[in-house]
């Protein structure tokens, strides 16, 4: 999605269900979640990386989430008052991501003798083993890491 149709979007969102009550919209850089409510600011975050990647609906799902967030207030988390608020207002409740949001530009991948492919987005400082491979700690299973080739937008 462009960034100014996501701006429409959540600025046509936050006057629909936040009128008057000093909320704003701006993009982050977050590599690992979709978006944020910050209550002390009055602001609600969106990825860029995931608004230039998403379809309207998830974006509008994610930020009918953080709506949600707002309303409900901070001590809601994900309980049940953030429940109610969140499907009186059209959000649909299924997780949008299982893994992070611009896992292209990890710096570190790493892989373990099975195969499996581990991507991290900063330098791993202590050994790691697979966790697809075994449920524990596994020397067996350690993970080796180098390098990642990264495209820089």
């Amino acid at each position: 999605m462009l960034a100014p149709d996501v701006v429409r979007l959540a600025e046509a969102l936050l006057a629909q269900h936040l009128p008057g009550r000093g909320w704003t919209f701006a993009f982050d850089r977050a590599v690992r979640r979709a978006g944020a409510c910050h209550h002390v600011e009055r602001r609600i975050t969106l990825s860029r990386h995931l608004a230039e990647r998403a379809e309207e609906d998830e974006v509008r799902q994610v930020l009918l989430h953080e709506v949600a967030h707002a309303l409900a207030g901070h001590r809601a988390a994900h309980g049940p008052r953030w429940r109610a608020r969140a499907a009186a207002i059209g959000y649909t409740g299924s997780r949008l991501h299982d893994r992070p949001i611009a896992e292209d530009r990890a710096t570190w991948v790493g892989t373990c003798p099975a195969g499996h492919e581990h991507r991290r987005f900063r330098r791993p400082t202590r050994e790691t083993s697979c966790g697809l491979c075994s449920r524990r700690f596994s020397r067996a299973s350690l993970i080796a890491w180098r390098p990642a080739a990264v495209e820089v937008r």
